[in-house]
């Protein structure tokens, strides 16, 4: 009896072990097996249909985009720089797409960067007029096409605005933000506004006043004042330092004015 039973054990061991030798080469193809080239395919094409069915507005008509391994390129042209920073955002939201080549060229007018930053500057000092402008100081660099935003915003919606109106703008190839959005305090606010009434409240500046424009420009960053723009002459400018700084609370003024003749040299 207890033969037997040895050897009813000896022989399912014995089936045990085979099946597991005999298993172990299958379970290693099986591993090994290469991922099937038309699945890959089929997966880089759904892709791409799904990427390109996101620019199927008219403003992307001229813009191609092809899916390798979940980076899309974009190729093409479009008529506005914005139209390319959007191309980009919608294709990144694509299933299966985790990074973009945005090799997309703004096409459009040719503006010489002279002229295009000079209708940039007057369209962004006239932004936001019923906003209260005269509290963004915002500069305009522009080099071959490539205009970068500078200087100081109220806000973030102030901030936006400006870079919605360059890249928005026909001739504009590409836009770099660098705009500091002042702190946002009651303190600094309570000073802005006083500053604002000291400047443009005294007498001979009423033609800087009634300008929707408001060529004086005011940022304050926690207490200190800077002031922007253009002003006549040289005793306007010091008159505007001298008006700041009577302002109750305020901890410095720099005055960062220019004089339109000296403006005009500069920029000849």
């Amino acid at each position: 009896m207890t033969r037997m039973m040895l050897k009813t054990r000896t022989a399912l061991m014995a089936a045990t072990l085979a099946g597991i030798i005999l298993g172990a080469p299958m379970c290693s193809l099986a591993a090994d097996k290469p991922l099937d080239p038309l699945t890959t395919a089929q997966a880089a094409n759904a892709q791409g249909s799904e990427a390109a069915a996101r620019l199927d507005k008219k403003q992307y008509r001229n813009v191609k985009v092809s899916v390798d391994q979940g980076t899309a390129t974009l190729t093409g042209t479009v008529e506005l720089y914005q139209y390319k920073a959007d191309a980009d955002k919608r294709v990144r939201k694509a299933k299966g797409v985790t990074a973009v080549r945005d090799l997309i060229e703004v096409a459009g007018p040719v503006i010489s960067d002279q002229e295009l930053q000079g209708k940039l500057q007057e369209k962004l000092a006239y932004d936001r007029v019923f906003y209260g402008n005269a509290f963004n100081a915002i500069t305009v660099d522009v080099e071959n096409g490539a205009v970068t935003l500078g200087g100081h915003a109220v806000s973030p919606f102030a901030k936006d605005s400006a870079l919605a109106l360059v890249s928005y703008y026909p001739g504009v190839k590409n836009v770099a933000d660098e705009i500091e959005v002042d702190p946002v305090s009651s303190f600094d606010n309570r000073i802005r506004f006083q500053v604002f009434r000291s400047v443009y409240g005294y007498p001979t500046f009423t033609k800087y006043a009634v300008n929707p424009a408001k060529p004086i420009r005011i940022s304050v960053q926690n207490g200190n004042v800077e002031l922007y723009g253009v002003v006549d002459s040289q005793g306007d400018k010091d008159i505007a330092f001298l008006r700041a700084n009577t302002v109750p609370g305020v901890f410095s003024v720099k005055n960062y004015l220019q004089v339109a003749a000296q403006a005009e040299k500069k920029q000849k």
